[in-house]
């Protein structure tokens, strides 16, 4: 009996135009315009849904062909994909035996029939099927082929972890899964920077996506142990790291409730580090009360942060580090008091920093880092704590207005870093920093509160500041941001515009693609490397394998900061990645977050090579104009077009567009865009000097270090009462003008 014809897939009108390419007003155009485009299939009056193979008919028949990214086909097929289809975690499977192979096995397997294409998937899943945890055995149908083949064409296209967020991302959908957020790559490198030394050993017992993990392995952790109770975050964790980790690496990763159902009751380690799920009033208090892991206390039922900070001392080996990042009410709710004295008074505390909003989800609550350390039993407890508050920490250069993506993290690394390894290595002979970090005596904590809030600590060091030194560092970061204004009004005045007429000027514009076909200009892109190609090096650590001094990398990320470049490849990747030349115009993948875009490669950066994030334009110049190029594919209207996503952005540049116009045009306009961008970088100094000047005068007035002068108040008093046009003062309140003018009537 023949089988049923399996029912057609079906899209909404938002799919079709990531399919197409366009605007979702296009497509709204095309339903009214022609009578040809397909009728709704399903759905409703105002959400309908359309044929897919019609849709990609209709397409084909107009010479719209796909303009859809792997991912996004990817992300497409597997929506689309029958509900008794293929599971997510054979594909996770696929995606690890699909990054062992070489872009050009990737080619040959896609090339295959239907029929090879799945045994030779059910094949090379069941090779690695001992790396993910709690899977069935693989059974690839034809029915997968769509899915196969997309899968495919986006590991050899975008990389093995771009397709492994993207099926990670569909079953979170799919298991309606909420709370699961992935801790921020630069936090992560953080948190792994807070543990002294190269671990040998780490777990993470709340694993989520394995970011921690991650940086774990990129600081040379050897052994790796993690536990999630979302199996698709077990299994992508251990997907990933197989994948990043170094040759060599044993990785160990369970699915299960670390705090009621321990994977690994019996291992200690060098370090944990973890970022753990807050406010769990349901994570086993009744059933857990006579844990041996509550050393310090049994939690209370709303203090599941102080259940997961003892789970992590337990499994410490003495002396061991473990590295929590807790939400700040941690520090100070009042059932959690006596947990909290008895960790100051045996020193397993050892350092709490607080971080400013915007670092990690929950994005308007700014979180904190605790540093514990199991005491060892040969030495006497430690009698500080250190803490660190970078809470008020400006946000990055180009980011302000957003919480998401706005940490300086470069600033609010080295803050934090320095601070704890000067702690570490001499904590009674510490010096505070005046506002920023101080260690405090354990006696001095333990009283009725045993508040350990950073801001509380470090504010109570105001009185330690020298007043000679504030006024000198308030005076110097005065006169830099008199010198950054000056400098921003020169810069204002060389930039000159006309109106273009009547209305907008139309350009004639090709695509990346179409330039480059044309050999206009050249991109490239850096290579999937591990995350040891990226992260920054241990301070102390050999510049390479031969004493040699390692090469940099522009990052992403550098470019959003708009720093130099800070990644450090190892010696067998650097071989494989692209070297960046003065006059290549740099863009980063949108990845969320504000803060620059693009910049024009200098003599400063010819050799270094391309980063993580980034795509490379390389114009001929005899053709193309760089600053041209730059100021239009960093445009906002532009760089829209040509991305795909929602909450995460991704850019495909080939589909970013470049006026048609003749080389000495090109040169004015690129001299004006030059213009502009200094003009953009030294408004960005002055307002980040304004920030630290303010601060700096702020706290000294209000911590007694600095005083007004009074003959300055004067003259502004008169200056007030004299002129018309007055300085643009924050408005007093009308109760306090009255008493102020009569001192002075008085007076």
């Amino acid at each position: 009996m023949p089988q049923p014809l399996a029912p057609s897939a079906q899209v909404t009108a938002a799919e079709i135009s990531r399919i197409a390419g366009v605007t979702r007003a296009t497509v709204s155009n095309w339903r009214r315009r022609h009578d040809d485009f397909p009728a709704p299939s399903g759905g409703t009056d105002s959400s309908p849904l359309y044929d897919l193979e019609e849709v990609r008919a209709w397409l084909a028949s107009r010479g719209q062909h796909t303009a859809a990214t792997p991912s996004g086909e990817l992300r497409t097929t597997l929506r689309l994909r029958e509900p008794a289809g293929v599971g997510t975690s054979d594909l996770l499977l696929l995606v690890l035996a699909a990054a062992r192979r070489p872009a050009e096995g990737l080619t040959d397997l896609l090339a295959l029939p239907d029929a090879d294409l799945v045994k030779r998937a059910n094949d090379a899943a069941a090779e690695a099927s001992d790396v993910v945890p709690d899977t069935e055995p693989v059974r690839f149908t034809a029915a997968d082929t769509a899915v196969l083949r997309a899968l495919l064409l986006c590991v050899r296209d975008e990389g093995a972890q771009t397709a492994l967020g993207v099926l990670a991302e569909r079953e979170l959908e799919d298991s309606a899964a909420s709370g699961a957020y992935r801790t921020p790559a630069p936090l992560a490198d953080l948190l792994a920077r807070l543990v002294p030394g190269p671990p040998a050993r780490v777990l993470d017992p709340a694993c989520g996506s394995g970011t921690l993990l991650t940086a774990a392995a990129a600081r040379g952790a050897r052994e790796l142990y993690g536990q999630d109770s979302l199996p698709v975050q077990a299994r992508r964790t251990a997907v990933g790291l197989t994948l990043t980790a170094e040759e060599g690496a044993d990785v160990t990763v369970r699915t299960g409730d670390s705090l009621r159902a321990d994977a690994f009751p019996d291992l200690t380690v060098d370090a944990v580090l973890c970022n753990p799920p807050y406010g769990d009033r349901d994570w086993g208090h009744d059933e857990l009360a006579y844990d041996p892991r509550w050393a310090y206390g049994l939690p209370p039922r709303a203090e599941s942060e102080l259940a997961w900070a003892q789970h992590a001392l337990a499994h410490l080996e003495p002396g061991g580090h473990a590295v929590l990042l807790l939400p700040p009410a941690t520090a100070s709710r009042s059932s959690g008091r006596r947990i909290r004295a008895e960790l100051v008074r045996s020193g397993a505390l050892r350092a709490v920093a607080a971080l400013p909003p915007g670092a990690a989800v929950p994005l308007h609550i700014g979180l904190q880092v605790w540093v514990l350390q199991r005491p060892e039993p040969t030495r006497p407890a430690y009698q500080t704590i250190l803490f660190v508050d970078t809470a008020g920490e400006p946000t990055a250069p180009g980011r302000g207005g957003s919480r998401s993506g706005a940490v300086d993290w470069a600033r609010v690394t080295e803050r934090i870093v320095s601070a704890w390894t000067a702690y570490a290595e001499d904590p009674d002979g510490f010096e505070a920093q005046a506002g920023v970090a101080r260690a405090v005596s354990v006696v001095d904590l333990l009283d009725e509160v045993v508040d350990v809030t950073p801001a509380r600590q470090v504010r109570a060091s105001q009185a330690d500041v020298d007043p000679q030194e504030l006024a000198r560092e308030a005076a110097a970061s005065r006169a830099g941001l008199a010198a950054a204004v000056r400098t921003v009004a020169e810069l204002a005045d060389t930039v000159s515009w006309d109106a273009a007429g009547a209305s907008a000027r139309a350009w004639r514009t090709a695509t990346v693609s179409d330039l480059a076909r044309g050999g206009a200009l050249k991109v490239l892109r850096a290579v999937p490397v591990s995350p040891r190609a990226t992260a920054a090096e241990p301070e102390g650590a050999d510049a390479g394998a031969g004493g040699g001094e390692r090469r940099p990398a522009l990052t992403g990320e550098d470019i959003a900061r708009g720093t130099g470049p800070t990644g450090h490849p190892l010696d067998a990747q650097a071989e494989q990645m692209p070297e960046i030349a003065a006059g290549d115009v740099l863009v980063r993948n949108l990845v969320g977050g504000t803060g620059p875009v693009a910049r024009v490669a200098g003599e400063a950066e010819a050799g270094v090579l391309l980063g993580a994030g980034v795509h490379l334009f390389r114009p001929d110049p005899a053709r193309l104009d760089p600053w041209f190029l730059f100021g239009f594919l960093s445009s906002e209207a532009n760089l829209a077009g040509a991305s795909t996503g929602s909450s995460t952005l991704h850019l495909s540049p080939g589909r970013l567009r470049v006026p048609l116009l003749p080389l000495a045009e090109q040169q004015r306009y690129g001299e004006a865009f030059r213009h502009v961008e200094a003009l953009r970088e030294q408004a960005r100094r002055a307002r980040d000097l304004a920030e630290e000047t303010a601060r700096l005068v702020s706290g000294g007035l209000t911590g007694g270090q600095l005083v007004p002068e009074p003959t300055e108040a004067l003259e502004l008093s008169h200056l007030l009462m004299r002129t018309d046009e007055k300085p643009s003062l924050p408005p007093r309140s009308q109760s306090s003008v009255p008493a102020l003018e009569g001192k002075r009537k008085k007076s």
